[in-house]
């Protein structure tokens, strides 16, 4: 099928655009955006700086993507960027910022997100894959979002800050320390572990027994405060060697914040150089 672009809409002439891409009424395309088959643009839609966007994203009305990040040591101008996977959503007024000139210089969303509506990703984030941003939600810069978590509504997280894989973030709070995986958190000010995510867990196809280990670890690291190398040595004594994914996941998690700072796993990153790289 063929590329629609509206006469109302402003698009750069170098900006590459895929097969049957809709572009709607008051849009803007810059000159160095690349976007991907099947993309729809509804209206008022703005995609500006270097952006490299997969297929079949939807972006609906004031969205506005890959715009200069809001950090005052960015050059104007600088190339930095935005790179965006496939079949994600980004609802009404969503706001995503290019890197700043640190780590790689990348803002990076992966496949099958859900970004509702006034959710801000700001500059150097990473947000992983089936991720769901509610509502109103702030990521600070440098934050990593992985595989299937969720932030709930209004939720504003700490720069450098690290959200596990399947963790839960209930909404309203502030969240100023890594998030385990598969862990679910709450409260206004300080969004402590509260349990496991198991519904997370059996929606994810991950099996009662695995489940089981992880409420195991839970109780063992949140509740009873044991240390991490005696934890792993109940583990290895219970299950041998080769540990579950999930439980590697969570205790290699919980190792690298300890060796942090400030209960921030990537705040070791902070004082990294900026390297420029193209992105892959």
């Amino acid at each position: 099928m063929s590329t629609y672009i509206s006469p109302l809409a402003q698009v750069d002439p170098k900006a590459q655009l895929g097969n049957n891409v809709h572009i709607g009424p008051f849009s803007l395309i810059g000159p160095d955006v690349v976007l991907g088959d099947n993309c729809q643009l509804d209206s008022h839609v703005a995609i500006v700086g270097h952006c490299t966007i997969g297929s079949n994203n939807r972006f609906w009305p004031n969205a506005v993507i890959g715009g200069e990040p809001q950090d005052y040591t960015y050059t104007v101008g600088a190339p930095t960027q935005v790179v965006i996977g496939n079949d994600n959503e980004f609802r009404e007024g969503v706001t995503v910022n290019r890197g700043a000139e640190k780590e790689d210089g990348i803002t990076r969303i992966g496949n099958e997100c859900l970004l509702m509506s006034n959710a801000h990703v700001a500059h150097n984030c990473v947000v992983g894959n089936k991720v769901m941003l509610v509502n109103g939600i702030l990521l600070g810069g440098h934050v990593h979002v992985h595989d299937r978590a969720i932030v709930s509504g209004n939720t504003v997280v700490h720069h450098f800050t690290t959200v596990g894989t399947l963790a839960f973030v209930s909404g309203g709070g502030k969240v100023v320390t890594d998030v385990p995986p598969y862990m679910m958190v709450a409260g206004n000010d300080d969004n402590k572990v509260r349990t496991i995510n198991a519904v997370g867990m059996k929606r994810a196809g991950i099996s009662s027994e695995t489940t089981t280990l992880i409420k195991q670890a839970y109780k063992l690291l949140i509740r009873e405060h044991k240390k991490l190398d005696e934890v792993r040595s109940i583990f290895f004594e219970q299950l041998g060697e080769t540990l579950p994914i999930e439980l590697f996941t969570l205790l290699d998690a919980m190792q690298k914040q300890k060796e942090g700072r400030m209960g921030r796993a990537r705040e070791v990153f902070r004082e990294v150089p900026y390297t420029g790289k193209k992105a892959a």
